[in-house]
């Protein structure tokens, strides 16, 4: 009996992954259904602080973020969760997210893996 306590112990890990990736997915899907309605605004406001600075340069977040022609992101969801940060994977894209006081914000969107290289995402903050 203790053994199967340490077992189920060991496999379930400290801090609960499961409903941090949940939460994470979540926050992408949100994310991506405010840029498949067209919702750039309220896409803007599902970026991280940083990310929201670099896309809007010098014009507004929602202005720049249209322009962006991001790739629509749909279906099954893959999230790993690293401590304050996440990956999301959807077919047709990939965000990165980071955990803030008031939940996940996108860090980077449109991102395509890269052999032996980091991702090359199309919005990212600096």
């Amino acid at each position: 009996m203790l053994a199967a306590a340490l077992v189920a112990t060991a496999a379930s890990g400290c801090g609960a992954p499961g409903p941090r990736e949940d939460d994470a997915v979540t926050a992408a899907r949100a994310f991506e259904a405010s840029l498949a309605a067209a919702q750039y605004a309220q896409a803007c406001t599902l970026l991280a602080p940083q990310t929201r600075e670099e896309v809007a340069g010098e014009e507004d977040c929602a202005g720049a973020l249209a322009k962006e022609e991001l790739p629509s992101g749909r279906g099954q969801a893959q999230a790993q969760v690293y401590g304050r940060q996440a990956m999301v994977r959807l077919v047709g894209d990939t965000l990165f997210l980071s955990q803030f006081d008031k939940g996940w914000k996108v860090t980077a969107a449109g991102c395509t893996p890269r052999s032996d290289q980091p991702y090359d995402c199309q919005v990212k903050g600096g």
